[in-house]
């Protein structure tokens, strides 16, 4: 058994199957995506923010995400209105343990969240209870929700104003690497074309 061999067999493997995922989701969300980033810019400019929640490696996405429009991306702007909700530990701790983990967003929305304001909620499954509270909370705030997930796309498929879903991926690991991809797009786009 050839350890070097198997391991250089399963590398080309993931990558293959990771560029499949992401071919098979540009090719069929790309208007959905500049969509999006005209959504984006039109909060901007009418003084809206952005808040982002998820859970996991989806938490991270959503720091991820509030750093690049609070700082900048790949040119100088202004700084841009964003918060991960997952970020504060002494609001995700209080409020888990006095009304429950499927409230630690939707509490943050309630307070936080205004009409024309944006979520963006991901869920590599698009069933976290938590984060579909925040879209609901989002909705009773007259906020826009843009879903992120992967497969069937679960119940933020129905629930979003905007839903970009990585079909193709069947693991957190293929869903996540687009997602981040589609993140970057987006601060992009947006930065170029509809933060005027």
């Amino acid at each position: 058994m050839n350890k070097t061999a198997d391991a250089l067999s399963r590398l080309r493997q993931q990558v293959e199957e990771s560029t499949k995922v992401k071919n098979d989701f540009f090719a069929k969300n790309a208007e959905e995506i500049v969509r999006v980033a005209s959504v984006m810019g039109e909060c901007m400019r009418s003084g809206g923010k952005v808040l982002i929640c998820g859970n996991g490696g989806s938490a991270s996405d959503a720091q991820h995400f509030s750093g690049e429009l609070v700082g900048r991306f790949l040119k100088e702007r202004r700084p841009l209105p964003a918060i991960a909700l997952s970020t504060d530990t002494a609001i995700l701790t209080a409020v888990g343990n006095d009304y429950g983990y499927d409230q630690i967003f939707s509490r943050s929305v309630e307070a936080l969240g205004r009409s024309g304001d944006l979520l963006f909620a991901i869920s590599t499954s698009g069933n976290s209870p938590n984060v579909i509270k925040a879209v609901e909370a989002a909705k009773k705030q007259g906020m826009r929700v843009i879903g992120m997930s992967g497969g069937a796309g679960g119940k933020l498929a129905t629930a979003s104003d905007h839903f970009l879903n990585v079909e193709l991926g069947k693991n957190s690991a293929r869903i996540q690497e687009v997602h981040i991809m589609i993140i970057h797009l987006l601060v992009d786009l947006m930065d170029e074309f509809f933060n005027a």
